[in-house]
């Protein structure tokens, strides 16, 4: 599970070719992409579990004086496993195709930002912006294949949040923003004739908490919901 947003591609904090080299080197690998995602947690064999600072890098893993949690309680490591293949889920899985291209446009970007740093050549940043949003819309291509939709990604994502306790709607939405950014953009509106409705993605919330609750899965109890009984 990691960030692949062009940012971290720019800055280096994560490298799609080392995770590609990983994804070659080790049998059944699922990658998955989650926007926000900041967490280090290195689960081995479901007898090991480590929570750190450090990144899968070569600084994180040898070169850096790194912290962390050494855990080696079944019961704990259960927990930390099926928590975090619960966030996974609302994530996007990421092909080794997928990851070669992502790698090839973070090379991409680290040249044109190194040039246009040295240079106030206005093609050039024209260029460099192009790039950054021709790499946003293919992690959208990877958030939107066959048989995943806005409202399907959001449901798992009001289930996953109300399995730790009731929240109201606006409770719930600055939660889902915080996992989504990418799809929960204030500056789309909802617009029906000519009529303004606000920010689209709360729509798209609420849609989805319709959803659940009519297939009987969630419930609105005293102003808040909660997973049905």
């Amino acid at each position: 599970m990691t960030n692949l947003a062009p940012d971290h591609l720019i800055q280096g904090s994560m490298d799609p070719m080392g995770i590609a080299d990983f994804f070659r080197a080790v049998p059944n690998v699922v990658v998955t992409h989650l926007p926000s995602l900041h967490a280090k947690v290195y689960v081995a064999d479901e007898s090991v579990a480590i929570i750190t600072s450090a990144n899968l890098t070569h600084g994180g893993i040898v070169a850096n004086y790194e912290y962390g949690v050494w855990i080696e309680d079944a019961e704990v490591i259960r927990q930390i496993t099926q928590d975090l293949k619960a966030y996974a889920a609302l994530g996007s899985n990421v092909t080794l195709l997928e990851l070669e291209e992502l790698a090839t446009a973070s090379r991409e970007l680290q040249q044109y930002q190194k040039r246009v740093l040295e240079t106030a050549r206005d093609n050039l940043r024209e260029e460099f912006q192009r790039r950054i949003q021709a790499t946003h819309e293919a992690l959208r291509r990877i958030r939107a294949k066959p048989g995943e939709s806005t409202n399907s990604i959001f449901t798992r994502t009001i289930l996953f949040l109300l399995k730790r306790g009731p929240l109201t709607t606006q409770q719930l939405h600055p939660l889902v923003q915080q996992i989504h950014p990418d799809l929960c953009d204030d500056n789309i509106d909802r617009v029906i004739g000519e009529v303004h409705f606000g920010k689209r993605w709360k729509h798209m919330v609420r849609n989805a908490q319709q959803a659940l609750k009519s297939k009987g899965l969630i419930c609105l109890r005293g102003g808040k919901w909660h997973i049905a009984a």
